[in-house]
């Protein structure tokens, strides 16, 4: 015959080693969505606007797709 304990939650409640690592996860996803915002923009801004017209964008749509970038 099997048996469930059903007195513990089996989510929302995690411990103090639980918390840490889900905030130094938040951390870590934080510091990769601002380089890669800062690699986007990098990597369009030495574009010529021959080029960035090439493939549909202007120099004030740089910031825009950057950012759009990490909304993902």
């Amino acid at each position: 015959m099997a048996a469930f304990d059903t007195t513990r939650p089996t989510y929302g409640t995690t411990g103090l080693i639980g918390r840490i690592g889900t905030t130094f996860t938040a951390f870590a996803a934080t510091i990769a969505q601002w380089n890669d915002t800062r690699v986007t923009r990098n990597s369009l801004s030495v574009l010529t606007d021959r080029e960035l017209t090439d493939i549909g964008l202007c120099r004030g749509d740089i910031e825009i797709i950057a950012t759009s970038n990490t909304l993902n």
